[in-house]
């Protein structure tokens, strides 16, 4: 089918209305719905299915990234496998987070649901091997920010000494969070304590965080925390740029990057799981990763997650969460290939 920029999207279209496959695209998209840890408000796991629908609406010509489009830009299809494993770890999982976290008796409990996150990392993980080994752009679009964890370690393995940047409202650096290892809330340290390649984490945002997490920010040498105090005083000197250059200076050559949308200002994600004031702008956000583009860093692979339609859903992708998503994601993408 050829493709015309300007042309309205059909209905059945791919990813932002594109036509290409597997073979003629650099940058393959997976959606993981799954969002069983998902400890506040529920819906992540609807969000693949609302961003791609919501994406069809977006011109592709960006006036800060040009045509990423051209590139070739393509969405597997939403495994139903996944949104099964969910269900069926949420109904073990809720029960649990509504009581405030696992006790003793819950352990078989916690046991299925830890085993259904593995096996999204694995199916993940395959995922982002394949793509690397071939030389593309592997992107997950959550579910909860548990899922990406597969991803990451691929992308280590591949590009050991990897960079890890984190835009987030909160530190995700729980050891394990109501009685779950595989955590929304311990995405990062999971990361830190089992992926041998990760060797540098940048936070970005983080304004809602436990002492135990604080401590590990101040004591893990590791990981630069750009934290609400840090952002405002920013802001308020007119010095954002400046902040987001000389902090990406720290990343190595080869990063990732990782999205928890609660990391903008709430007004943009209204939907999200756990929102948290503050946060930032939309401006804010295209500022870093106008920067990163800059930085002259290899992007190997990112995530967008916890965007969240409603816990009814969107298959229409008409929600202001799965609007600002799909642009969003676009505008990551062409950070990354620029």
């Amino acid at each position: 089918m050829a493709l015309d920029p300007n042309a309205a999207a059909a209905a059945d279209s791919g990813l932002f209305g594109l036509p290409f496959g597997p073979e003629d695209a650099h940058v393959h998209v997976l959606g993981v719905p799954f969002g069983a840890t998902t400890s506040y408000r529920q819906g992540t796991a609807r969000a693949p299915e609302a961003i791609l629908a919501a994406s069809r609406q977006i011109d592709l010509f960006d006036l800060r990234f040009g045509r990423p489009y051209e590139r070739g830009i393509w969405m597997a299809p939403i495994d139903v496998g996944i949104a099964r494993w969910n269900e069926e770890a949420r109904s073990v999982a809720a029960p649990i987070i509504a009581r405030g976290g696992a006790e003793a008796s819950a352990e078989a409990s916690v046991r299925i649901v830890d085993a259904r996150s593995d096996a999204v990392a694995e199916m993940v993980r395959a995922f982002f091997d394949e793509r690397l080994v071939a030389e593309r752009l592997p992107v997950l679009v959550g579910g909860d920010h548990s899922t990406p964890f597969g991803a990451i370690a691929a992308c280590a393995e591949h590009r050991p000494g990897l960079g890890v940047l984190q835009f987030d409202a909160h530190a995700d650096l729980r050891p394990a969070y109501e009685g779950f290892r595989r955590s929304h809330a311990s995405i990062l340290d999971n990361v830190l304590g089992e992926i041998d390649g990760v060797a540098r984490l940048i936070q970005v945002g983080v304004r809602d965080l436990c002492e135990q997490e604080f401590d590990a920010i101040v004591e893990d040498d590791r990981i630069t925390a750009v934290l609400e105090n840090e952002l405002a005083d920013a802001r308020l000197d007119g010095e954002v740029q400046t902040l987001a250059e000389r902090t990406l200076e720290l990343l190595p050559d080869d990063v990732y990057v990782t999205f928890d949308v609660d990391a903008l200002d709430p007004s943009l994600c209204p939907s999200t799981g756990t929102p948290v004031p503050g946060g930032l702008s939309w401006d804010e956000a295209i500022v870093w990763l106008e920067a990163l583009a800059r930085a002259g860093k290899r992007v190997v692979g990112m995530d967008l997650v916890e965007v969240s339609p409603g816990p009814d859903g969107d298959p229409e992708g008409t929600s202001w969460d799965a609007i600002v998503g799909a642009r969003l994601l676009y505008r990551m993408i062409g950070a990354a290939l620029s």
